[in-house]
């Protein structure tokens, strides 16, 4: 992740581009931004300046000192997204969302309120970890934009919104997966078979479905319900009939000595491929 400029090196920058500081109070603290009274053009304009050559740190502090100097101006309400729009691109995720926040409590009406939405979810979009860590920004991230969504169907950032979402849920039930197939390592089969179910009841579009199928075949029986394991099993064929996983889940049935599941016609193979009866 990359790292922010400090808030010292980012002030100094600011002060060689503007224009000649005021005497500075010797009692500030030192991590105070020092005023300098100078229009609001002027100050926009520098700060469109440093965003433009990618000093994204320097620009998201002049576009703050724009709301700061000049609240009441019609360049503060720009100046805010602007803010968050150039934090997000220094990924300080943070700052950017609160200067999004910040904007869509004082303008939520706004015509622009739609693209604050979209920067609060990529932020957290942008800063969902790999499905062996902790998933909560994962969750902020699709409630963000599941609140998009909801807010605006109709904007240009719902259609990205819409795939995104797809996208967290899947990874949502890859986590659930990844500790479920965990607890099937160690005999856990009650903590394994609630992880499973949950991928079905919750995630039942993502691709993980037919493999939480198949594992909850497995449970079961490791439970001793193999009436619940046929269950499973039936709706995996029903509805993923040509997958591995169908494929093994019948072998399990089978192994178990339920010689009534019988493959779905529209599955049909050559004898030779069709799995042996002991299979595991």
């Amino acid at each position: 992740m990359r790292i922010p400029l400090s808030r010292s090196v980012s002030l100094a920058l600011i002060a060689a581009c503007a224009l000649p500081l005021a005497a500075c109070n010797g009692t500030r603290s030192k991590g105070d931004i020092p005023y300098v009274a100078r229009d609001v053009s002027t100050l926009y304009a520098s700060a469109k300046r440093y965003l433009d050559r990618g000093r994204y740190a320097e620009a998201a502090a002049l576009f703050d000192e724009v709301e700061r100097q000049h609240p009441y101006s019609v360049w503060a309400r720009r100046a805010q997204l602007m803010s968050a729009f150039s934090y997000y691109l220094e990924a300080d995720y943070t700052k950017s969302i609160e200067s999004a926040q910040r904007f869509l409590a004082v303008h939520p009406g706004n015509r622009d309120a739609p693209y604050a939405y979209y920067l609060i979810a990529l932020c957290y979009y942008e800063q969902i970890s790999d499905v062996t860590r902790d998933q909560k920004i994962t969750q902020q991230a699709l409630d963000a934009l599941g609140e998009l969504s909801r807010r605006y169907p109709g904007s240009r950032y719902a259609a990205d919104a819409r795939l995104k979402i797809d996208l967290v849920r899947d990874h949502l039930a890859g986590k659930e997966m990844e500790i479920g197939r965990f607890y099937e390592t160690r005999g856990e089969w009650l903590g394994a078979t609630l992880r499973f179910r949950k991928v079905i009841d919750d995630y039942q579009t993502t691709t993980h479905v037919p493999e939480a199928l198949m594992r909850l075949t497995e449970t079961y029986l490791a439970l001793g319900v193999p009436a619940e394991a046929k269950k499973s099993a039936a709706v995996l064929g029903a509805n993923y009939p040509g997958t591995v996983w169908y494929d093994r889940a019948f072998k399990l049935i089978e192994k178990n000595g339920d010689v009534r599941e019988k493959k779905p016609k529209r599955d049909k193979r050559k004898k030779d491929d069709q799995p042996a009866a002991t299979a595991a």
